[in-house]
């Protein structure tokens, strides 16, 4: 039996809460609406327009299966398309989502993403599915080899290097402030192996802020990210600069998680107390909030994220 639609009343509280998982892909949110009322054929044109655009696939994808419904439809998808990799890897995520969401066994959310994985081997979509749950529950060793998976398929995925930074940021938590600490040198080697349009010239900023954010919750950090100094060491300021100049030189517009590296750049620009630089970064992010980082440490992203750019466009 197919599952109900769910309540229309999803999609108002979304916009109220001002963050949508889709940013600006409008034809990820049409997919999505339709695949809410149950026509799983609108994801499959999708995805199959999509093609090996890793990124855009992996972020698609892994929009559509945060969505409650969607493991059901994925199933009916697979029903009625036994070999598609595209139902498989759809439905991997989607129980990689349950399962993070407690409505799901981890054993099942891997074995679905290894069957993924098989269908379509170059295909770095189903190991970013394993990524996301063993970034959440499994031991390092585990997540550096599946982050290995990822870019031997796809050596610059924006998502997985993302994933792996927060991870990373995480280790020796009350070590302190260490400008050497692991995570920046990740981020910055993966930087510097990066094509040079690459968005991950950001990475060494969102690294910044995910240690930032594991300071602030060790206590070694005020909980103001702005009044904590965190971003105005020579180190940091090196940092924020040469992302900015990336910024201002590509302005790298065809990648679909760009609006998150524009988020991070924004949240350091204010924290640097670089207000003229932060507003123009606050008028190509629109209203395109990402929670990550305005809710470091513990904050209300999106009260957070209209204080910050009512202050940078206001300076001007």
């Amino acid at each position: 039996m197919s599952p109900p639609p769910p309540s229309l009343g999803r999609g108002r509280r979304r916009a109220a809460q001002g963050f949508d998982e889709a940013l600006d892909d409008a034809d990820l949110v049409a997919a999505r609406t339709a695949l809410a009322q149950g026509r799983w054929q609108n994801t499959r044109s999708l995805l199959g327009r999509t093609g090996d655009d890793w990124d855009l696939r992996g972020h698609r994808v892994a929009v559509l299966a945060r969505e409650g419904h969607t493991a059901s439809w994925a199933r009916e998808w697979q029903l009625a398309e036994p070999d598609s990799a595209d139902a498989s890897a759809l439905l991997a995520l989607a129980l990689v989502r349950r399962t993070l969401r407690g409505k799901d066994k981890p054993p099942r959310a891997r074995e679905a993403c290894h069957r993924a994985a098989a269908l379509a081997p170059a295909d770095p979509t189903p190991w970013l599915g394993l990524l996301l749950l063993e970034h959440t529950l499994g031991a390092e060793q585990d997540v550096v080899r599946v982050f290995e998976e990822v870019r031997t398929r796809y050596a610059d995925h924006h998502h997985a290097h993302h994933l792996m930074v927060a991870r990373l940021a995480e280790r020796r938590p009350d070590a302190g402030p260490d400008p050497l600490h692991e995570v920046y040198e990740f981020a910055a080697w993966a930087a510097e192996q990066a094509p040079a349009d690459s968005p991950l010239a950001i990475l060494p900023v969102v690294a910044h802020a995910e240690r930032y954010r594991v300071l602030a919750a060790a206590g070694h950090a005020v909980a103001d990210p702005a009044a904590s100094r965190h971003w105005v060491g020579r180190r940091a300021r090196l940092v924020m600069k040469a992302a900015f100049d990336w910024w201002l030189e590509w302005e790298h517009e065809g990648h679909p998680r760009r609006l998150i590296d524009l988020n991070f750049l924004a949240h350091a620009k204010v924290c640097e107390g670089r207000g003229a630089e932060a507003a123009a970064l606050f008028h190509r992010i629109g209203d395109h909030l990402t929670p990550a980082p305005w809710s470091y440490p513990d904050r209300d992203p999106l009260a957070a994220f209209r204080a910050a750019r009512a202050e940078a466009l206001g300076a001007l």
